[in-house]
């Protein structure tokens, strides 16, 4: 009784090395690829490839990731932190397996088969001696287990939960906010929809004007110098002048400050004008004097003239009927309804 508890102790003890291994294995993993578990699970010996740059000759690691939700495969960069992760899983795998990496097959509980037997990275021994590629609940076990060992809590006192997936949320959110962008993070994780990939994201306020304020450092570096002089005193009060709002002859122009005027300044075709009440005669002198013009040139044959004066003049008649119903609406009076009077039975009020 007391070898059997002996025995059971010795592998309590093994089985929590083990597992602490495993977790941090798994996790260096999913947060250096942004990879899924079940992608985790069918990595291989075989999927570690090599590429050579064509510009400067350079031999760069890949790490070749199978199908899962679609049917792409991928190739990741291998990044050092990556590559010693992964070396010391092969590592362990061989000192235990006599210098070899044991083939074992997978089995896939969605088709219900076992596959090929390959040389899987993430695989242990079972309590049958015999190795098997850990399951998918497995993974979750192993995190669960190291969570409630660390004993990590969140900022309501309950216990930290994470999932395989959470650590592809992170390797997205790092990524974009650490500079990459985001149509090639989403070709990173498998996403053929860029909304897909924005919606793993998780951007605060403070990050975004980090990186937006390092964006605009890096553009004027770019720039000449002179182009970012102080503003002298007469030049920052006239752009304060023209920063809300710009006088024109007919009334007060809305465009916003610095941009161009896409009808060439014939203020009154344009949508942006607000006419001023004061202005009203000046814009039916200019009605008039459209209608003139498109009879003068109707009569010597300038049809395409005409045209373009008959837009003007259009464009004018809306502008005074617009200006007329605001003078109406600002002028208008409260208009008494009176109070209904109810009358009793008698007849009397």
């Amino acid at each position: 009784m007391v070898e059997n508890l002996a025995t059971g102790e010795i592998f309590d003890v093994a089985r929590t090395e083990d597992d602490a291994f495993w977790a941090w294995a798994i996790i260096e993993t999913l947060r250096h690829t942004g990879i899924r578990r079940e992608e985790l699970l069918e990595i291989t010996h075989l999927a570690l490839v090599s590429y050579r740059l064509a510009d400067t000759n350079e031999l760069v690691p890949l790490l070749q990731i199978l199908p899962s939700k679609n049917n792409q495969e991928r190739l990741l960069l291998v990044s050092p932190e990556l590559a010693s992760v992964l070396a010391t899983v092969i590592t362990r795998l061989r000192k235990a397996n006599g210098e070899t990496i044991p083939l074992v097959s997978q089995y896939d509980s969605h088709e219900r088969v076992f596959g090929p037997m390959l040389p899987h990275l993430f695989q242990r021994r079972a309590r049958g001696h015999h190795s098997e590629v850990i399951s998918h609940g497995a993974v979750q076990d192993i995190l669960d287990r190291a969570l409630a060992r660390a004993g990590l809590r969140d900022a309501a006192g309950e216990p930290l939960k994470f999932t395989p997936h959470d650590f592809r949320r992170m390797f997205a959110t790092e990524a974009v906010t650490g500079g990459l962008p985001v149509h090639i993070a989403a070709r990173l994780l498998g996403h053929e929809d860029l909304s897909t990939t924005q919606a793993y994201l998780a951007v605060f306020q403070d990050d975004l004007i980090r990186s937006y304020r390092s964006f605009l450092d890096q553009r004027r570096a770019l720039r000449p110098e002179t182009e970012y002089r102080e503003p002298s005193e007469e030049e920052w009060r006239e752009f304060q002048q023209h920063f809300a709002l710009r006088k024109v002859e007919l009334g007060t122009c809305g465009r916003p400050y610095g941009t161009p005027c896409k009808h060439e300044h014939a203020c009154v075709c344009c949508p942006m004008l607000r006419v001023d009440p004061v202005q009203r005669q000046r814009l039916i002198e200019i009605i008039r004097s459209l209608a003139e013009r498109i009879t003068e040139a109707k009569l010597n044959g300038w049809l395409g003239e005409a045209e373009g004066l008959q837009v003007s003049f259009e464009a004018a008649r809306k502008k005074l009927t617009s200006l007329d119903r605001a003078v109406t609406r600002s002028t208008a009076r409260i208009a008494d309804l009176g109070i209904p009077q109810i009358r009793n039975r008698e007849g009397t009020s």
